[in-house]
């Protein structure tokens, strides 16, 4: 896709320009700075009668992975973006327990205290599953929840491997990535460059947007102080609530949109689970693209996010 600026009451903006996407003054979160994007449209009513959108990002990315997104959304809602705590250009301290509970608190504090009236939560892989818990705690504070290829057990996947190859592949490999000299080896590894780049052209499809933009934007916050603890934190993360009861509790509408040649999460069969235990009130679209279709095809997810939060109103 190739870039386009918009236009938005009167400002030419960038999909790519941080600045554009107004960056908003400071906020907390258990005392650790944290960075937030509002945009919205200026001079006109049309926001104030439709419900907020909060973007959540997925492992690793920021809310730049929202570039062609927020300018398009930005057109008719009140539009945030954040950082999780330990991504991004937010704060990456040592001592809070990284995981899906921690995200969740982030974004309810986030809704309550910054937002304050109705939110569609929007959430990318990991995101997904901060915005999906989020919103079930919320009650009727989510307008909506919207999950782009979420990560997140299912109770039947919460049990321990089975046989005797199962345990022993699961053992070893947990011994071995939980020394500190390995671990600094992966990390080392996981961003140069290249292999960031190698990354995204396993799980974007079309790779037309895997531009140097996008591979700096992943790099640049794992060169902060701090991201070699989060890092490592990574493989002490729990499992957190499943799917099926994070489902049974969100009372607001929900819009799957699925990356489907997604290779990460095996999106064609992850589909058939979702489809099981998603409430009443469930919307679906599927796209050919990988695990991070914002990014990948962002028009064609505007167009759908666009049509289905006009039915919100």
């Amino acid at each position: 896709m190739a870039d386009t600026d918009v236009q938005l009451s009167g400002e030419t903006v960038s999909p790519r320009s941080e600045a554009a996407t107004g960056q908003a003054p400071g906020w907390t979160f258990l005392g650790h700075p944290i960075h937030s994007l509002r945009r919205g449209p200026e001079g006109t009513d049309a926001a104030a009668d439709a419900p907020a959108i909060l973007l959540v990002h997925g492992f690793g990315a920021s809310t730049d992975h929202w570039r062609f997104n927020i300018p398009v959304l930005a057109q008719t809602h009140e539009v945030h973006a954040l950082d999780l705590l330990g991504f991004g250009r937010s704060a990456k301290p040592a001592g809070p327990s990284y995981g899906g509970a921690l995200w969740r608190d982030q974004l309810m504090a986030y809704v309550r205290e910054r937002i304050g009236r109705p939110t569609v939560l929007v959430g990318n892989s990991l995101g997904g599953y901060a915005a999906l818990a989020a919103g079930a705690a919320l009650g009727d504070q989510a307008a909506g929840v919207v999950l782009l290829n979420a990560a997140g057990p299912f109770s039947d996947e919460q049990g321990e491997p089975k046989g005797w190859g199962a345990i022993t592949r699961r053992t070893i490999g947990s011994a071995l990535l939980k020394s500190p000299v390995l671990q600094r080896l992966l990390f080392e590894n996981l961003r140069r460059p290249a292999t960031v780049r190698r990354t995204l052209n396993q799980v974007y499809i079309d790779r037309t947007n895997v531009d140097d933009a996008l591979v700096e934007s992943i790099l640049r916050p794992s060169r902060d102080p701090g991201a070699f603890g989060v890092f490592r934190t990574v493989f002490d993360i729990p499992r957190g609530q499943p799917l099926d009861e994070l489902f049974a509790q969100l009372q607001a509408p929900l819009l799957l949109l699925w990356g489907i040649r997604d290779p990460w999460i095996n999106a064609a069969g992850r589909r058939g689970a979702f489809q099981r235990h998603a409430p009443a009130r469930t919307s679906e679209v599927v796209l050919e693209a990988g695990h991070c279709p914002h990014d990948e095809v962002p028009d064609q997810v505007n167009r759908a996010m666009v049509e289905w939060l006009a039915g919100l109103v």
